[in-house]
């Protein structure tokens, strides 16, 4: 995915959450309902979210400068760690206190159609969002499960989008699932239960993607199988061996690899100048990713020593 990869689909959820807010929260001072309030709060984060995940692409395209010379492609991964803190404390926290407080103190519902009528028209937008960011995904998913997608995936902006539209539908479900047992049975303690299991769902997504964007912020190196296949474009008939290697994404689509390449004994400078050239010029057409090669040669002394 490009620096503005993923754009339509942040552009489709934060137009979606944004309309969803406001008319959630015309809902809450309609009908009084906690589960409304705690959608509209959860609306709310999430648009926010949406803003501060198109401003990361945005840094994340500054150039290099002498005080940060592999450039800012890092933006991105902290935008999104930012976006899951928030999505926590904005969203979770907030409705798990709601519904305990509704869940203690109940209190009717007044107009409870309007909350219905607002909660059917919210889940519509909010799937308009998450099958775009669905279609988004499915362009650099491959053959990855959706959960591996979202373990793997080193652009964090999609599963992001992906795991709150997910939890934005589920929570429209529970909240709308709250009213109507609330309607039902005229027992108010059911819309607090509703707001309860909201805030529940928001902590274990912002949870899972606290520790996937943890985990790229701090720096994750290339998978098995793109390490196996920059190791085997390294190697050719002058060298022998791949002594040691390591990787680490400065960015999204920016990978650095630094390696020690064993030589074959008696290369000219210009020959171990060219192998190089070779080695890094075979990398960058099978892993595009790989931007910053630093290869350092010395001799294969394994060879030395058994001959």
């Amino acid at each position: 995915m490009s620096a503005g990869g993923g754009t339509k689909a942040i552009l489709a959820a934060l137009t979606a959450n944004a309309g969803i807010a406001v008319a959630k929260f015309a809902g809450f001072l309609f009908t009084g309902s906690s589960s409304m309030l705690a959608e509209s709060v959860h609306s709310v984060a999430d648009t926010s979210n949406q803003g501060l995940l198109l401003l990361g692409q945005k840094t994340a395209r500054r150039k290099p400068t002498e005080e940060h010379p592999f450039g800012y492609g890092r933006d991105r991964f902290f935008y999104s760690f930012v976006v899951a803190l928030l999505l926590f404390s904005l969203g979770s926290v907030f409705a798990l206190y709601e519904g305990i407080h509704k869940i203690q103190h109940p209190e009717p519902l007044a107009s409870a159609w309007v909350a219905v009528l607002i909660l059917v028209v919210a889940i519509a937008l909010e799937t308009y969002s998450f099958r775009t960011a669905i279609q988004e995904s499915r362009a650099i998913k491959g053959k990855l499960s959706w959960w591996q997608f979202v373990r793997q995936a080193k652009t964090p902006e999609l599963p992001v989008v992906l795991l709150e539209d997910l939890g934005a539908l589920v929570g429209l479900v529970l909240a709308l699932g709250g009213v109507g047992l609330t309607v039902l049975t005229g027992n108010p303690v059911f819309d607090g239960i509703g707001t309860l299991c909201i805030g529940l769902l928001l902590g274990v997504i912002a949870i899972v993607l606290i520790v996937e964007t943890k985990s790229l912020l701090i720096g994750e190196g290339a998978s098995r199988d793109l390490l196996d296949e920059i190791i085997a474009q390294m190697r050719s008939e002058n060298v022998e061996r791949v002594i040691h290697i390591r990787t680490q994404y400065l960015g999204p689509e920016e990978l650095l690899v630094a390696a020690k390449i064993g030589l074959k004994p008696a290369l000219s400078v210009a020959q171990v100048a060219a192998e190089i050239d070779a080695a890094e010029r075979r990398i960058r057409e099978q892993v595009p990713a790989a931007r910053l090669i630093y290869l350092e040669p010395d001799l294969d002394r394994s060879r030395i020593r058994s001959s």
